[in-house]
């Protein structure tokens, strides 16, 4: 086993993709690729992340971005929370650290929205600090060295994990021990019971390989079923303008001070049932019957949305408390819109 390093830095230093955090890895860009992985495949993420670092350049950038620019930047990443967080660390940051972040791992996981993985990475990979970073990626490639079976999802077996991973962790090469653990979890040693045992630099030491249990390995505890909840949208159409209703989100909870369709949480309504619901919020609903559209869903961490749909025509008229009137413009440069509602936002764009 002490020969995993080695082995491992070699594999990386010929193999390793090049990617625009990892070819200019500062602190603030290893923080900002971080969060943004946290949910999203790394392809999938680099034009969100090049977008984001050409207008927010730095940290102070960050903390004076504007919150619905900031929400737009980051539409179609999902997951709100993360980039509030993050600009309410850059904001302590700027005040605590001049704008920059601290380097040492216990002042980073200070931070609002970093954990101990992320608090890891920009340490080791940031500021070459020896520091563990622990994901998904490396539990799966130390479950199969160690063919160990523990569930990586309890706290005390990721902990034994986490302890393995600094027992080998050079000192002269933290940042890049890490990141090739990483990288072998992304290309090689994939979940879904489909290693690529044949390229692998650690399969001759390998243990659960040996044990020709690498395939069934990590293993997880069974997860909590999600909630299913019903939700009605509304698409409110201006007739004289042709602008859509957008309603803002409460400031806290799920996708908290987004812009949304009206949605009716927990309510799966008819036709009549959605112009009342409409006139509740202030809305005259005027003559028109909605017209029904396609049924989605969208699953979040702990719960499901099905949502059924209506679109409807109202007369011009000023927009109920909470709310806004928005048109193509509106929709595409300034509103972002949850990707919960992806499957309906085709149709306030026809217009």
């Amino acid at each position: 086993m002490e020969k995993i390093a080695p082995a491992l830095l070699d594999w990386f230093y010929r193999n390793r993709r090049s990617l625009p955090f990892r070819d200019d890895p500062t602190p603030y860009h290893i923080w900002v690729s971080e969060i943004m992985l946290q949910q999203t495949r790394v392809a999938a993420a680099l034009p969100y992340y090049e977008r984001f670092i050409r207008e927010l350049p730095d940290i102070p950038a960050l903390a004076a971005c504007p919150p619905e620019r900031l929400d737009k930047l980051w539409e179609g990443l999902g997951y709100y929370r993360r980039v509030h967080s993050m600009q309410k660390a850059a904001q302590q940051v700027c005040r605590q650290y001049g704008g920059h972040l601290p380097a040492s791992y216990d002042a980073l996981l200070a931070l609002p929205g970093i954990g101990p993985y992320t608090a890891g990475a920009i340490a080791s990979i940031g500021f070459g600090l020896a520091a563990p970073a622990v994901d998904g990626n490396v539990l799966r490639v130390f479950a199969r060295l160690y063919n160990d079976s523990g569930p990586i999802t309890d706290p005390a077996v990721k902990k034994r994990f986490t302890q393995r991973v600094m027992e080998h962790q050079p000192p002269d090469a933290p940042g890049d021990y890490n990141q090739a653990l990483m990288e072998l979890g992304a290309l090689v040693c994939l979940p879904g019971g489909a290693p690529l045992c044949a390229q692998c630099p650690l399969a001759a030491l390998c243990e659960g390989r040996k044990a020709g249990a690498a395939e069934a390995l990590p293993c997880k505890a069974a997860p909590k079923p999600r909630r299913v909840l019903p939700v009605t949208v509304a698409l409110v159409q201006n007739a004289a303008t042709g602008e859509w209703l957008l309603q803002k989100r409460p400031e806290g909870g799920l996708l908290a001070g987004l812009w949304q369709p009206p949605a009716f949480e927990g309510l799966q309504l008819d036709g009549p049932a959605v112009r009342q619901a409409l006139a509740a919020l202030g809305l005259d609903p005027g003559s028109g019957e909605p017209a029904p559209l396609p049924a989605a869903k969208h699953i979040f961490t702990h719960v499901e949305w099905r949502m059924s749909g209506w679109k409807l025509t109202v007369p011009d008229q000023p927009a109920p408390s909470g709310c806004v009137w928005a048109g193509r413009d509106g929709l595409e440069g300034r509103y972002a819109l949850p990707g919960a509602f992806k499957a309906y936002r085709k149709f306030l764009l026809e217009a």
